[in-house]
């Protein structure tokens, strides 16, 4: 056994117990499982409102909600397009914001960083952790979607927006795609209030501010004169996964949104990692 070996298996150890931890308390808090079941309960409210709202043999034909009527899968198409510009930006600035911010104001930083991890280890934990919860809000909101929908409507052929109609295995694989892509582009948010927590010992204020940034770039995406800075804005790409219900697929626009996502992570992550393997842990 080489000397590398008992040193690097405790690590390992001590890492992958922490990432569980931090998910357990993830999934533990009231507040995340209070965001988990409001976030569950839209495509809930969508598809008993489409239901109600629609008379047999009659109702919306094409679109969005007009497709619910035809194939249920559609409501969990729906819903993440209706969450995604603000309802899930604010579900992961909630979590993100107390990352780091949070453990600094219960004083439980410094023995976190005693624990033989360092703090490079200790920040792509929490980050990790961070991307458990970015794919477990979106699989909320799809699954809550798929589930209302086969209860309230047929499940057959998907027919997609540009007309042609997909097996409805090809629409559940269409619907992990999206729910692959709004993961991906609210870790890009994650990611920014990462870097904002790194800043503060306030968890409130971390989650304020990365909430704020969020909407600001929905604003700033609404305001024609700045066509110019689009394209670098997380929230110009959101709606960019309604792509994959069309036949061909468009993928420039999922491929640019995830590029952005990822350069995101990139450049929030490192300067996250660069503010706190600097910072002076006082607390």
């Amino acid at each position: 056994m080489s000397v590398a070996e008992p040193l690097t298996k405790p690590v390992l150890a001590v890492g992958g117990r922490f990432l569980l931890s931090e998910i357990g308390m993830q999934l533990r808090r009231r507040r995340n499982q209070l965001i988990l079941a409001v976030l569950a309960a839209v495509p809930v409210i969508i598809g008993i409102a489409v239901k109600l709202t629609t008379h047999d043999g009659a109702g919306a034909t094409g679109g969005l909600i007009g497709n619910i009527t035809n194939n249920g899968i559609f409501v969990a198409f729906t819903a993440l397009i209706v969450v995604i510009p603000i309802f899930l930006p604010m579900a992961v600035a909630v979590v993100a914001g107390e990352t780091v911010a949070g453990e600094a104001s219960l004083g439980t930083l410094r023995y976190l960083l005693a624990v033989p991890v360092g703090r490079t280890r200790l920040l792509l934990t929490k980050f990790a952790a961070m991307g458990f919860w970015c794919l477990l809000i979106t699989s909320v909101v799809a699954l809550a979607g798929v589930i209302i929908g086969v209860i309230l409507f047929p499940s057959a052929h998907v027919t997609l927006l540009s007309g042609t109609q997909a097996t409805l295995l090809g629409g559940v694989g269409r619907l992990v795609g999206m729910v692959l892509y709004a993961a991906l582009m609210m870790l890009a948010v994650a990611a920014i209030g990462l870097f904002i927590s790194t800043l503060t010992e306030v968890p409130i204020a971390a989650m304020a501010a990365t909430l704020t940034v969020a909407i600001v770039m929905q604003v700033l995406v609404a305001v024609p004169q700045l066509h110019a800075i689009h394209p670098w804005l997380i929230s110009d790409h959101l709606l960019n996964l309604a792509d994959l219900l069309r036949d061909p697929l468009r993928v420039s626009g999922l491929r640019d949104g995830a590029l952005l996502a990822v350069g995101y992570v990139v450049v929030f992550g490192s300067l996250a990692w660069a503010r706190f393997t600097t910072k002076d842990v006082t607390s």
